[in-house]
C-alpha cells in the first residue's frame, strides 16, 4: 500500500476526489466514487469493494483506528491529510474525517434476473436520499435485486451512499434505458409485474400474493409511475390509506410493499374482532 501525506487543497489527489463527489457524469465517465465516514468505508471494505485511495486526519485515526484498519487492508493508497484538505473534502457538517475514492468494478450486477426472485425496480426517483433508503430496506428485507431506470438519480451519489448505510456496495443491481419495454419482456418470460398507484381500485397490497418471480414498481415522488409503465405492467396494486393523506413517501410506499413482498405465505393479518 502506497503511503503519503497531502498538506494542500490543490493536491491532485484532493482534485480528483471532490471532482468524483460532486459529478454524477464523473463518476459514471470514471467508474469511481467517493464515500465519506469511518463506518462507511470499513464497510466497502468488508463488502469487498475496490478501494483506489483512502484520506484520513491524525484525529481521525487515532479515533476510529479500528475502522480504518481495516479499510487499510483493502486500500491501494493511504493519505493522511492536513485539517484544512479534510475541511474542502467533506460532504457533511459533522465529518468523521475518513474519505474513500472507491471502484464500481466488481459490485454485484443483476445481468438476467431469478424466475425464483422478488424485485424492486424504480421509476424517475430523483431524491437520493430516497433511492439510498430503498437499497437499506431491500436488503434488510431480503429483496433479490433493483430495476432502476436509467432516468433515476445516481445511487453513487454521497447522500444516496449515506441512505443505503453500504447496501449499495452489496445489493445486485439492474440499469435499464426502456423500464416499460423491459417490463413487458419481463412479463412474455413469465414475471408477474405490478404497478405500484394510489389508486382505490387497485388491488389492495394486503390481498396480493407476490409468487417467486415478482417484480414491483415504484414511481417518482412527485407524479408516480408513468402511464406507458403502469401499461406495461399485469397487475396494479395499493396501498390502503384510511387517513386524509393521498399518498405516502416513495421510500416508506416502497417499505411497506417490501414488506408485503417477502412475507411469509399463509401468514395473515387479525381482523378488527380478533383485537
Amino acid at each position: 500500500m502506497e503511503k503519503m501525506r497531502i498538506e494542500s487543497r490543490k493536491n491532485e489527489r484532493v482534485k480528483i476526489y471532490k471532482k468524483l463527489s460532486q459529478s454524477a457524469s464523473e463518476r459514471a465517465r470514471s467508474g469511481e466514487f467517493t464515500a465519506e465516514g469511518a463506518r462507511l468505508c470499513a464497510d466497502a471494505a468488508r463488502s469487498g469493494v475496490r478501494i483506489k485511495s483512502v484520506f484520513y486526519t491524525v484525529q481521525a485515526l487515532e479515533k476510529y483506528r479500528p475502522y480504518l484498519e481495516e479499510i487499510f487492508g483493502r486500500a491501494e493508497s493511504a493519505c493522511e491529510i492536513s485539517e484544512p484538505v479534510a475541511e474542502a473534502l467533506r460532504d457533511v457538517r459533522s465529518s468523521q474525517e475518513v474519505f474513500c475514492i472507491l471502484s464500481r468494478e466488481g459490485l454485484p450486477s443483476e445481468g438476467t434476473l431469478s424466475a425464483e426472485g422478488l424485485y424492486i425496480a424504480a421509476e424517475r426517483i430523483q431524491d437520493p436520499s430516497n433511492l439510498g433508503a430503498l437499497f437499506r430496506t431491500a436488503e434488510a428485507l431480503g429483496i433479490s435485486g433493483m430495476i432502476l431506470s436509467d432516468d433515476c438519480c445516481d445511487r453513487f451519489s454521497p447522500k444516496a451512499l449515506r441512505a443505503s448505510m453500504g447496501s449499495v456496495f452489496r445489493l445486485p443491481v439492474q440499469k435499464v434505458k426502456d423500464l416499460p419495454a423491459s417490463l413487458r419482456k419481463w412479463g412474455e418470460q413469465g414475471f408477474f409485474t405490478f404497478a405500484a398507484v394510489p389508486d382505490q381500485n387497485a388491488e389492495s397490497v394486503l390481498q396480493c400474493r407476490f409468487a417467486p418471480g415478482s417484480i414491483t414498481v415504484i414511481g417518482n415522488e412527485g407524479s408516480g409511475l408513468t402511464e406507458e409503465t403502469i401499461r406495461a405492467c399485469r397487475t396494479r396494486v395499493t396501498i390502503p390509506m384510511r387517513g386524509r393523506a393521498e399518498s405516502l413517501n416513495a421510500s416508506a410506499a416502497a417499505m411497506i410493499l417490501m414488506w408485503e413482498m417477502m412475507r411469509e405465505p399463509g401468514m395473515t393479518y387479525p381482523s378488527r374482532h380478533d383485537l
